[in-house]
Formats: structure tokens, C-alpha cells, sequence
């Protein structure tokens, strides 16, 4: 059986204070639940706190970005290293808007995986097409193009200890959201294609679903044979509907 995980993205939201309230919510909550995996992304100044108070938890504590670099003059940059320090495990890469707003490329998101893998850190690389490319009828083109480029390189060893999370661009902050069967397709896709490099990979992988994931289609786009968690962006900033999704597992 393949592993659930849910991810909560904050995005460049919480202060230090929100950061312990919200994580002690979760902790005093129904945020348990031995199905599934969680993991939350806060900012990287709020790693510290939620390093600490996550310490003996079920939660994992993941980061938002990392630099392809281990050290160096590279002002604003953080390396996977210093991400180790504060207890970090996952970190999210190629997040859709990492590409849009810094430019970031499937050359630049390879390079951050190969050195996630080789400091230990398990990657959360993100694919998805735009609206005017589902529109168009790219999505298998472009969706295809993200996954090769991420995985360029990558042993089967290293591929197996990589997570993928399929967010449809259109659907991010947006309200809209991939039915379950739209979702489900892509997935199967994505698992195909994993499969052409290593077949008892493939069905170990998991893939996530992101993309306005909420309590309320939660349970429908969890029981998609293929989609295995969430990488929930608005919705794990609130505790309680956090914890809804979670137990939709």
C-alpha cells in the first residue's frame, strides 16, 4: 500500500506568534490519524519554533523552497543543510508559483531534487498545467515535459524516495478544483509514466493532489485509486478544516 501524505503549504503566511497558535491547534486537535502522513510547510522564519514545538509529534515538518547550492554567496538563498538544522524532512519544489513569479525552470527544480536527495530531504516536486494549456488540451504535453525534467538523472533508488504533487495551475487560490475523475486521470497518467523508468516505482510513488483541496472534496478526491494525499494550500492555515482533510483519509 502506498504511503498517504498530507501537506499543508502555508505560503508566506504567519508570523511567529500565528505559527504557535495554529501548530497547537493542530496538535490539541483530531489532527492524528495513522493512515496518512502530515506534514506542514510553514515560512522559513517560522521553521525554528515549529521545529521545536513539533518535536515528539505525528506531524513532520517540511519547508517551501531550497536552493540548488550547498553554501556560498547566494544572498536570500537557504541550503538544504540549514534546512536539516531545524528538523526538517520534506521540502516543496517547483511549486507553480516559484515558475511563474521567480522563473524557475525543470532544469533549476532537477537540480534543487538531486541536492535535496543527497542532503536527505525527501522533495515534494510540483507539476501542473495553466488554464490556457488545459484549454488547449496540453495537460498529458505539459504535465509530461514537469515530470521528465524533474526526474532527469534520478536512480530508481532516489525516484522511490520522491513525492509528487500534481496541481493544476487553474485550480490553485482559485476555488476551483479538478473533479475527482479529472484528477484521477492525471495521476494515472503521471504513474504511467514513472512506470516507463521503473515499473515497481511507479506503484510505490506517491502522488498528491493539489489545487483548492478543502473538507468538502476532500473525501471524493482521496478515494481516487491513484491520487495518494493532499498538498493543501488556504485550507491548513485553519486547524479544524486541516484536520478535515486529514482524517479524509
Amino acid at each position: 500500500m502506498r504511503q498517504k501524505i498530507i501537506a499543508g503549504n502555508w505560503k508566506m503566511n504567519g508570523t511567529i506568534a500565528e505559527t504557535e497558535r495554529l501548530i497547537k491547534d493542530l496538535l490539541e486537535g483530531s489532527s492524528k490519524n495513522e493512515k496518512a502522513t502530515v506534514v506542514i510547510c510553514p515560512p522559513f522564519t517560522s521553521l525554528y519554533v515549529a521545529g521545536k514545538l513539533l518535536q515528539g509529534s505525528q506531524i513532520a515538518l517540511g519547508a517551501q523552497d531550497m536552493s540548488e547550492y550547498q553554501r556560498g554567496a547566494y544572498t536570500g538563498e537557504v541550503a538544504a543543510d540549514m534546512l536539516l538544522t531545524l528538523g526538517v524532512q520534506y521540502v516543496i519544489l517547483g511549486h507553480s508559483e516559484r515558475r511563474r513569479y521567480h522563473a524557475e525552470n525543470d532544469r533549476l527544480v532537477n537540480a534543487k531534487a538531486m541536492t535535496a536527495h543527497a542532503a536527505g530531504l525527501i522533495p515534494i516536486i510540483c507539476v501542473g498545467e495553466t488554464l490556457q494549456h488545459s484549454e488547449k488540451g496540453q495537460t498529458e504535453q505539459v504535465v509530461s515535459q514537469q515530470v521528465d525534467g524533474a526526474l532527469v538523472g534520478l536512480s530508481s533508488d532516489l525516484i522511490a524516495k520522491t513525492v509528487i504533487a500534481y496541481e493544476p495551475v487553474w485550480a490553485i487560490g482559485t476555488g476551483k478544483t479538478a473533479t475527482p475523475e479529472m484528477a484521477q486521470t492525471v495521476h494515472r497518467f503521471i504513474r504511467e509514466k514513472v512506470a516507463t523508468v521503473d515499473k515497481e516505482v511507479a506503484q510505490t510513488l506517491p502522488i498528491l493532489y493539489g489545487g483548492s483541496v478543502k473538507p468538502d472534496n476532500a473525501v471524493g478526491l482521496l478515494s481516487q485509486p491513484d491520487i495518494d494525499g493532499a498538498l493543501v494550500g488556504g485550507a491548513s492555515l485553519k486547524a479544524a478544516e486541516f484536520s478535515q482533510i486529514i482524517n479524509a483519509v
